[in-house]
């Protein structure tokens, strides 16, 4: 068995260890919801975006993720707004889109033009509420955010930067700022299980650890999505090595607050 499988057969059977969340079929966007993303993913705004829409499977992921127009979303560490720009406008009528990150200096900058564009007049960003850096350290936990309870909670590639306490009080943030019911969607690079720190592996996760800190933080384990699992990638690389950039394993996993 290729080791880039490994998540995938791990997230299976921790699901199956879970008889009560079982379902006869996934549970996705609805057709109006999926209709409304794939005009947001088709807008001629993303023209920039589009070669990666290959590998990043936005219509897949957030149609996992069940968003529909009518929710109220926070995406946490947008960065240069790549799925920004798809869901504010899919939201943008009907929902809300808010965006959360601590102050990052020229990414934070990144994030501004992209808030500029079409769809894009109604993103709210909330205030971080974080502890102060240390040192070079510019990713750090996040506190309570000014917000009235929302729908969906969504990062992408972000868990990775943050050591375990930032991690689990990000995790704290998100519960708190989702309704009951409330769901958190997550995407990373895939470290192996359990793979020590090396100078390889540090822009991945394990997505078992992933899974342990966010149940640890009051959530249930719903589901994962194979829709970015990428078998060229034999998880042994640095995300931004020529040989697995745009080819990484990505694990695709969502909660819900009970």
């Amino acid at each position: 068995m290729r080791i880039a499988a490994l998540s995938s057969v791990i997230c299976s059977l921790l699901l199956a260890a879970q008889p009560m969340l079982a379902q006869p079929a996934k549970v996705e966007s609805s057709a109006a919801g999926k209709a409304a993303i794939s005009r947001a993913v088709q807008s001629d705004m993303r023209a920039e975006d589009k070669a990666r829409d290959a590998e990043r499977h936005p219509l897949e992921v957030l149609s996992f993720f069940r968003l529909e127009p009518n929710m109220r979303v926070i995406e946490i560490l947008p960065f240069g707004g790549w799925f920004t720009k798809i869901i504010g406008p899919v939201v943008r009528d009907q929902g809300m889109l808010y965006t959360v990150q601590p102050e990052l200096g020229a990414y934070s900058d990144a994030l501004e033009p992209t808030l500029k564009l079409p769809g894009m007049d109604k993103v709210v960003k909330l205030d971080w509420h974080g502890r102060a850096p240390q040192g070079r350290n510019i990713f750090v936990g996040s506190g309570a955010w000014d917000v009235k309870p929302v729908d969906l909670v969504v990062t992408f590639r972000n868990y990775h930067n943050f050591g375990y306490d930032d991690r689990m009080s990000i995790n704290k943030s998100a519960f708190n700022a989702l309704k009951s019911g409330g769901l958190f969607g997550i995407v990373d690079h895939t470290r192996r299980h359990m793979e020590p720190n090396n100078r390889e592996n540090g822009r991945r996760v394990d997505p078992v650890l992933v899974i342990k800190e966010v149940q640890d933080s009051g959530f249930v384990f719903v589901d994962y999505s194979d829709a970015k699992r990428s078998p060229e990638d034999a998880l042994q690389l640095e995300v931004g090595n020529p040989q697995v950039t745009g080819k990484t394993d990505r694990f695709t996993l969502l909660f819900k607050k009970p």
